[in-house]
């Protein structure tokens, strides 16, 4: 009953190798001045990636994917626009803490460094009524949880509801993990889907 659904794509080689080094390429110039994080440091871009030349092709591919959702899903709309694109970098020990992405309809994220121990994105029960009361329980399952832990690698691309409540925990790796996030709104919204529904 009312599922949450998270859509997982694993884009080729062919289709990410020279994609990927232009990116990582693009991003060491922005880091530039902070290219050595300490640990337990992040980073993160600006949020207009998108609009650069370098992570073009990786918009495409999201836009791609995005409306493959849309029509999953049997949405009314078959235009969906990347509002927002910036990278992340976690250092070792670095964590993101659990949060969502208001006005968008969809997130998302694309690996492009998941060493072992920092290869996961934990997802939140969005149900806020089941910690009201929560008995103990003899094993972890797919009914009793709260939190879902999806392991991913490089060249995985996700997409999830923007509401949908998630973070990342301590990179235990001795390398830098590095992600490219996303939201993605439909263009018509102020003017279409925002207009009362009765």
């Amino acid at each position: 009953m009312f599922p949450t659904l998270v859509w997982k794509f694993q884009l080729k080689p062919q289709v990410r190798r020279t994609m990927d080094q232009a990116m990582l390429r693009a991003l060491g110039e922005l880091r530039r001045e902070r290219a050595v994080l300490a640990p337990h440091e992040g980073w993160q871009s600006e949020r207009a990636l998108h609009e650069r030349e370098a992570f073009v092709e990786l918009a495409t591919c999201v836009h791609e994917a995005a409306l493959s959702v849309l029509r999953f899903l049997r949405s009314g709309h078959d235009t969906i626009l990347v509002t927002g694109c910036w990278a992340s970098v976690l250092a070792p020990g670095a964590a993101h803490r659990s949060h969502a992405h208001p006005n968008n309809y969809l997130s998302g994220v694309y690996y492009l460094s998941t060493p072992p121990g920092a290869d996961t994105i934990n997802f939140h029960d969005p149900r806020v009524q089941t910690a009201v009361i929560r008995p103990p329980v003899t094993a972890l399952s797919a009914e009793n949880t709260d939190q879902v832990v999806l392991r991913v690698e490089r060249g995985t691309l996700l997409l999830f509801p923007a509401w949908l409540q998630h973070s990342v925990d301590a990179n235990a790796s001795e390398e830098e993990r590095v992600s490219i996030s996303f939201n993605l709104m439909f263009p018509d919204f102020a003017t279409a889907l925002s207009k009362p529904l009765w």
